[in-house]
């Protein structure tokens, strides 16, 4: 009976330092070689700058360290502290991303108002990625693309070997602001 009981409290215990490995592991920010971040700093500076959004990729789920240097307006700011799309409602900043839209060529997969056409539609209520319902999940799409076709948007990404090719974060945040005038989500719930 001794012996049985000390079975089950050391599979407890095993089990126990598992999960609080797994916890402490996802508290970890990738520090090594990742073609998303351009500088190095790009973890400190976060870290100094106040509370960050945490971003993970579309395809694996992994963090996705992207230069806080690059969220140089007061809009891509606030994303990056909140999570929250400050640009969703403003007309200027809509009829932008709808430019935008255009000049990517994201009309070609996803269809002149979004809702899907060769790609997925982005609008909702039902996604293909369920993330993309936030407008952090749709700016992680984005940026860093898919694992079902889409190729990475963001800057220096687009094209590895000119780094200032690409969307910005301040311009993913418009085109997403245009994407959510066509359904009922806000992505800011």
């Amino acid at each position: 009976m001794k012996l049985t009981r000390l079975c089950v409290t050391f599979k407890l215990s095993v089990i126990l330092a598992l999960m609080l490995s797994a916890l402490v592991a996802c508290n970890k920010t990738d520090t090594g070689s990742n073609a998303a971040s351009t500088n190095p700093d790009a973890a400190p500076a976060a870290a100094s700058a106040g509370k960050a959004v945490g971003f993970v990729d579309t395809q694996e789920s992994k963090p996705l360290v992207i230069d806080v240097a690059l969220f140089d307006t007061p809009a891509a700011k606030e994303f990056l502290a909140t999570g929250k799309n400050p640009y969703i409602g403003n007309e200027e900043a809509v009829a932008q991303g709808h430019k935008i839209f255009g000049m990517y060529s994201c009309t070609q997969c996803h269809g002149p108002e979004a809702k899907g056409q060769v790609g997925p539609g982005l609008v909702g209520p039902t996604f293909k990625y369920p993330k993309n319902a936030t407008n952090k999940g749709m700016f992680e799409t984005i940026w860093h693309g898919t694992n079902g076709g889409m190729g990475a948007k963001g800057k220096g990404l687009m094209d590895p070997t000119d780094p200032s090719n690409g969307i910005t974060p301040d311009e993913t945040l418009k085109v997403i602001a245009w994407i959510r005038t066509h359904g009922d989500i806000t992505g800011n719930e």
